[in-house]
């Protein structure tokens, strides 16, 4: 049997599957204990799906057929989401193994048959009206769990499309997906590579993998080749990169005028009710607050030793690379010291994840790289990881834990209908826990330079996920409001825009960073920009999980508990009413400032250490 308390990182890179000893993989035979008891569940959802055109006649008579439709409809995408992770799991773990991805592509299918059935629902529900519906939910307590959904549906019913004309609708998603394939093919598979040869002599093709790992090159020289000539030659395609945006930021359009929305930005919050003063605030509230990041690049101009500090430097570490190896005992360890401030119930469920093999650990021959948390209600949650055992490892370990809590404590308290929590609370559970790491090991550690390479891998993190996502979020929006005027997206127009953004945002005039003008097509490389308003939610997430862990870590009264009821609240609520009762109100400036305040004296304590260490 292996040993899980090894003093090394074991290597399994080039292992078949098959030959990675059992305890270092997930157990998926919790989900299904055979491939014939999932292709018998596959059986029986393919049967029943022909159910909804007999139960669809009169499914809104009565409170128990509405209630027996509802069930059914849970039932089955319950189903179907076993069905998918039993062969999505066993399939990223060994990606050249046919019979999974064969598996996947039969789930997919059916899963398109059943969501194709179900167009009828929210027109009925209209028709049934919300007079009906509240006497239905009196009449029969067993329709209170779908109340919040269906009230949903009455909410937004100016803009839900008649079911015919949903049907002509759902048909664009034929097509809709092709502007974003085709620059993902353009920018991975067909633009010509260019060749550059570094400072060591060492020649590189450089496509985006290789150009973003040799940004962060400890060479200036080579920082600069790599970035200048990469785009350089990315300008050559931006004709075709401006078409294919201006193609899809117009579907945005029609999409929102076809359900009569006012603008692009209306309909995409409007899902979750989520106010536009959220997306403008987020904006306004984060440029008063670029002061922050313009002294944290200044520490990281005088770490990195430069007389001038340009954009190409950004993605250098300022900190001499700490050769500091953590075997998965450790990572486990540390995970659970620092958890320590959710309490007990947290910690149980820690102990869950760790001792029953919720947890994918190492790499192994022909496993999708990068790692992921997956919820699966009445099961458990799934974590891939490829662990390596440096400092990144256990942080990416910490944050898919977050995840993973989060859906566990969200499964346990939500009827199946309510158990999935909104993008806009996704990335909450994960980024606190990482807060939660980083400030104890600044308690803990007594090396002050693995101290300072753990601050500015944390606040360059908060860089990446705040200051630029928001740079995007309103790069995003001027992309659409010029499209809501009339106008189309030019490349001289995306370039200048983008341009002007990145030099606001990096102090360029202000002398903290100089911005070239090679940067002007960056935006050519961005795929979420093809994701509809999605960019804005990665920085309200991070700033409202570092107020949140600020609030736990000083001991306020009730914030734990408030933040494990945020956990377990899943989707019953609108995502803005539960952070608000968790104790931060995306609506308003101070909570927003609140967060930003933490990476602030993040950066004060960094200038402090680099102090002490001269």
């Amino acid at each position: 049997m292996a040993n899980l308390h090894s003093q090394t990182i074991p290597d399994y890179s080039n292992s078949e599957r098959k030959d990675v000893p059992v305890e270092f993989t997930w157990k998926l035979d919790d989900i299904y204990a055979t491939k014939d008891v999932w292709k018998a569940d596959m059986d029986f959802i393919a049967s029943s799906i022909d159910k909804i055109d007999a139960m669809s006649a009169d499914w809104t008579s009565s409170a128990n057929k509405m209630l027996a439709m509802m069930d059914f409809i849970s039932e089955s995408q319950l189903k179907f989401e076993k069905l998918y992770s039993y062969a999505g799991h066993n399939s990223n773990s060994d990606v050249g193994n046919s019979e999974y991805q064969k598996m996947k592509g039969e789930v997919q299918s059916l899963g398109v048959k059943f969501g194709s059935k179900l167009s009828f629902i929210n027109d009925d529900i209209l028709k049934l009206g919300e007079e009906n519906f509240k006497n239905y939910l009196a009449e029969e307590k067993g329709l209170d769990v779908y109340r919040f959904g269906v009230e949903q549906v009455f909410r937004v019913k100016e803009h839900i499309l008649p079911s015919e004309q949903q049907k002509i609708v759902s048909m664009t998603g034929l097509f809709s997906g092709a502007p974003e394939q085709a620059s993902s093919i353009l920018n991975n598979l067909e633009i010509p590579n260019p060749e550059v040869t570094l400072s060591d002599g060492k020649k590189v093709l450089l496509n985006y993998s290789t150009y973003a790992f040799y940004r962060g090159s400890k060479s200036a020289e080579d920082r600069t080749l790599v970035m200048t000539e990469f785009f350089k030659n990315q300008k050559k395609f931006e004709n075709t990169h401006a078409t294919l945006l201006d193609g899809e930021i117009n579907q945005h359009y029609f999409s929102a005028k076809v359900r009569k929305y006012n603008t692009c930005l209306d309909a995409r919050l409007d899902d979750n009710k989520i106010d536009k003063e959220v997306y403008t605030q987020l904006i306004k509230s984060v440029k008063e607050n670029l002061p922050y990041l313009w002294e944290y690049l200044k520490i990281k101009k005088e770490l990195l030793g430069l007389q001038k500090l340009k954009y190409q430097d950004l993605y250098a570490s300022a900190v001499k690379e700490v050769n500091k190896i953590f075997v998965y005992d450790e990572a486990e360890k540390i995970v659970r010291e620092s958890m320590k401030p959710l309490g007990e119930d947290y910690a149980k469920i820690l102990e869950e994840a760790f001792k029953n093999r919720w947890i994918d650990i190492y790499p192994n021959k022909g496993k999708e790289s990068g790692a992921y948390s997956s919820g699966l209600y009445g099961v458990h949650p799934f974590i891939k990881m490829n662990y390596t055992g440096d400092y990144d490892a256990v942080a990416t370990l910490t944050h898919e834990l977050g995840h993973c809590v989060h859906s566990y404590l969200s499964d346990g308290a939500q009827h199946y209908a309510n158990s999935n929590y909104p993008t806009f609370l996704a990335e909450i559970a994960s980024t606190f826990n990482e807060n939660l790491l980083m400030h104890y090991l600044l308690k803990s550690e007594s090396d002050d330079m693995f101290k300072l390479y753990v601050l500015d891998n944390y606040l360059d993190g908060v860089r990446g996920t705040i200051f630029r996502q928001t740079l995007f979020a309103e790069f995003e929006l001027a992309m659409h409001e010029k499209i809501e005027n009339g106008e189309s997206l030019t490349p001289d127009w995306l370039n200048e825009k983008y341009l002007s953004l990145t030099k606001e945002y990096y102090g360029h005039d202000k002398n903290v960073v100089e911005v070239g003008d090679f940067i002007q097509t960056e935006w050519s490389v961005i795929p979420h920009f093809y994701m509809n308003y999605y960019v804005f939610q990665y920085a309200t997430g991070l700033i409202s999980s570092m107020a949140l862990s600020q609030k736990v870590l000083s001991n306020e009264p009730e914030a734990k508990e408030k933040y494990l009821t945020l956990l377990k609240s899943g989707g019953s609520d609108y995502p803005i009413e539960l952070l608000k009762k968790a104790g931060v109100d995306m609506t308003k400036t101070e909570s927003i400032n609140e967060g930003l305040k933490n990476f602030g004296n993040l950066v004060n304590e960094m200038q402090a250490l680099v102090k002490k260490m001269k």
